[in-house]
């Protein structure tokens, strides 16, 4: 078996799920920290804020506990945009495509459509994430690395969602 590619030249999920194992280990050896995205998106929202209405975002509550500032789950992020530009090269899955064929299959090639609806759902996907006190990545990974009920119950949940939706606009 290739464990550094399956079959098209993507990375082999196997890999890919051992390094990111030993990254929540050494992230909670170096840092103290689990995991986590949904707190940098809080973070870089109240900086933005801070340019746009200092007052105001200052005086939310979260923001007085978590200051608005560049940490080092900002820098996860940005390492997660990189990592994944860098893997969809190597595993030559850059398409090109601002409407995948599937998606322009089921609900057809309008542009307005599919950035609306990503849109809309990279919202519901962070108001969940904060409703939720975790996103995938910090209930999914470190949460259930820590063996949390509250990860495992909330990880169950990502993958019935996925499912649902998955089966309700594609029929898969």
């Amino acid at each position: 078996m290739d464990y550094m590619a399956s079959d098209g030249g993507a990375w082999s999920p196997y890999l890919v799920g051992a390094l990111i194992g030993l990254l929540s280990m050494a992230t909670f050896y170096f840092s103290n920290q689990p995991i986590g995205a949904s707190t940098a998106y809080a973070r870089i929202a109240g900086l933005i804020g801070k340019v746009f209405s200092k007052r105001h975002t200052e005086s939310l509550k979260f923001y007085q506990e978590t200051k608005p500032s560049i940490q080092w789950d900002v820098t996860l992020l940005l390492g997660i945009l990189l990592g994944a530009a860098i893997a969809a090269y190597t595993g030559g899955e850059i398409t090109g495509y601002w409407v995948p064929p599937l998606w322009e299959e089921r609900f057809g090639s309008s542009y307005a459509l599919r950035l609306g609806v990503a849109f809309l759902g990279g919202a519901v996907m962070a108001f969940g994430a904060r409703l939720a006190g975790g996103c995938t990545s910090g209930h999914g990974i470190s949460g259930a690395l820590q063996l949390s009920v509250g990860s495992w119950v909330a990880l169950i949940c990502f993958f019935i969602g996925g499912m649902t939706t998955a089966k309700l606009m594609f029929g898969i």
